[in-house]
């Protein structure tokens, strides 16, 4: 009777450790597993949209060498927020502008900014920062490296929601040659 016990135990336990590894094939040798790619361009918010409880105005005084002082005015810099913005190996931002100026601090990698309005590529390489000018400034920008390149920018003037960029209206340089 104890032979018989043992074998029916054998016998039982045998099934079920084919049957886990049955299973175990399933579950991982016949799936397949796909990486999800990362966004070409992902922004993150860091804060909400914050007002201020004062009235703040500010005014940004910009000058590019060999050019002049662009004046960038805010009556009302109400509402701002921070976001944290990975942009990878060779992602471009659509032609567009800000409805306030923007400071953005390169963290990582390296960020070529493009004006509409004079087509010369300006590098910012990580541990550099630089104005937008936003209020229909129009412009792109991208990363050119084999790098990510990280931002962190701070928004003023921006709507209550909605997106950050503005594209709709935006007129579309066709002379600006861009070089990834």
């Amino acid at each position: 009777m104890q032979a018989t016990t043992s074998r029916v135990r054998n016998v039982f336990y045998g099934i079920a450790a084919t049957a886990a590894v049955a299973v175990g094939h399933g579950a991982v040798g016949f799936t397949t597993l796909r990486a999800q790619a990362p966004a070409p361009i992902l922004v993150e918010p860091l804060t909400p949209r914050s007002v201020f409880t004062e009235e703040v105005s500010g005014q940004f005084r910009i000058k590019a060498k060999g050019q002049g002082t662009e004046v960038v005015n805010m009556s009302d810099a109400s509402r701002t927020v921070t976001a944290k913005i990975t942009v990878q190996p060779g992602a471009q931002f659509p032609w567009h502008t800000h409805s306030g100026p923007v400071v953005v601090n390169v963290a990582q990698g390296e960020l070529v900014y493009l004006e509409a309005d004079n087509c010369v590529p300006k590098a910012y390489p990580a541990g550099t920062a630089f104005v937008d000018p936003g209020q229909g400034h129009v412009h792109t920008a991208f990363n050119r490296t084999s790098s990510v390149t990280v931002l962190y920018a701070t928004f003023f003037q921006v709507a209550a929601e909605g997106p950050l960029t503005i594209t709709a209206g935006v007129e579309i340089p066709t002379d600006c040659h861009i070089e990834n």
